[in-house]
Formats: structure tokens, sequence, C-alpha cells
């Protein structure tokens, strides 16, 4: 039977920038993987809300036509006011995905990171897949985002302490293919955020496991 993977993101861009190599293998390889995006990703930043709300979608589904994915699932919470929202609206929305698609693994942000919204995803996350007897999701990883997981202060609990390491070398140049469909994201070097800073994030991670360009994650759980 294929696996099926759940990648969850508080806006859209942030499973590409963070993961989109692993994207890449799991989808080459005929496993079925579905992308939720919690927020709208944009009334809280910009003028022209609407508008780029709109634009985002289309290049998230862009970015999915390169990554190989068939699914991805919009959602209109406020992107960066996810603190001001009750806990479990955010809740309802990552239960329902899990219930209806019933993946083996998720992937979400890191607890950690500076960004709020990714906070509270990761802990609704954690609510989504409580570890009841009728529970099918038997891994949990939270993942790495440019200029929210690095930037997080350095101390023992925010700190993202990776145990998994995914070659993506083969793949790096289709994941940056990827990212360019997100022009509203992709900033100037050495803004983490730029199409070199990602590739420097790859490549350095892989040195220091042996390979030529790693994602790196952190296993929440696993379930044998």
């Amino acid at each position: 039977m294929t696996k099926k993977i759940l990648v969850i993101g508080a806006h859209p861009d942030d499973e590409t920038f963070g993961m989109g190599g692993t994207i890449l293998r799991y989808t080459s390889n005929n496993y079925v993987v579905h992308v939720l995006i919690v927020t709208d990703g944009s009334s809280s930043q910009y003028k022209n809300s609407l508008d780029m709300i709109k634009k985002k979608k289309l290049e998230a589904k862009k970015a999915m036509q390169v990554l190989g994915v068939k699914n991805i699932e919009f959602n209109t919470l406020p992107d960066m006011k996810l603190d001001t929202i009750p806990h479990v609206d955010i809740n309802k929305i990552l239960e329902k995905k899990i219930q209806e698609f019933r993946p083996d693994i998720v992937y979400t942000h890191h607890w950690g990171d500076i960004n709020k919204d990714h906070r509270m995803v990761f802990e609704s996350t954690l609510v989504a897949t409580r570890p009841t007897p009728s529970q099918k999701v038997k891994k949990i990883y939270t993942y790495e985002t440019p200029s929210s997981t690095e930037w997080q202060a350095p101390v023992i609990y925010d700190a993202f302490i990776p145990d998994t390491y995914v070659d993506i070398y083969n793949f790096l140049e289709k994941k940056m293919r990827a990212i360019r469909y997100y022009k509203s994201e992709i900033r100037k070097y050495p803004h983490p955020r730029s199409i070199k800073a990602v590739k420097i994030y790859n490549k350095k991670n892989g040195i220091s496991v042996g390979k030529m360009a790693v994602e790196r994650f952190k296993l929440v759980r696993e379930v044998k």
C-alpha cells in the first residue's frame, strides 16, 4: 500500500523552502503527498491583500506542479495572527484533513520558530495527531523554515536539533525551480530566502553528514 504524506505549512511557500527536496523524493517514488496551508498567507502583510492571496495561490499551485504534488489545500485564517485565533479553530482544520486523508507521516513546523504562526501550527498538529488507538499517523517530523527557524534565540528549548537528514542532491535544482515560482517571497542574497542562500543551507547541512545536499528534520514521535 502506498504511504501517504501530509505536509503542513502556515503559509504558502513554507513547504517548498523548507522541504521541497524531500517532497520531490516522495513524489518521484510514487508516494501520495498532500500539502495543507493553514492561513491565507497575505492578509496581514499587504495592502492589496485579496490580490496577493490570489497571486500566492497561483504561485503555490505552479510550485506544486514542479514538486509533483497533486493536492494542495488552502485555508482562510489570517496570517501573522494565529496567536489571536482560538486554538480549537486551528485544531479543527488539521483534524479534518487528517481524518479525511489519513496520512502515515506528517511534517509540520518546528515549535521554536520565531514566527508565531509556525508555533501555533505545531501545537495544533500535536492535537490533531494525538496517539489514540485509532490514530493512523505513525511518524511526525518538524522541518526548518528559512528566516524563521535559524533566527530564533539560541535557547535549548527552542533550538532546532535535527536527527534526520534526507539526501536531496539529485533534486536540488528542481527544488530551486519550484521556489522560483514564489516570486513574492524570494529575496536578494544574503537573505535566507534567496535562491543562493537556500542552496548554501542545503549544501552546508549536507557536509555535516557526508552528503552533497540535505534537508534536516526533527522526529517528534514514531509509533511502530
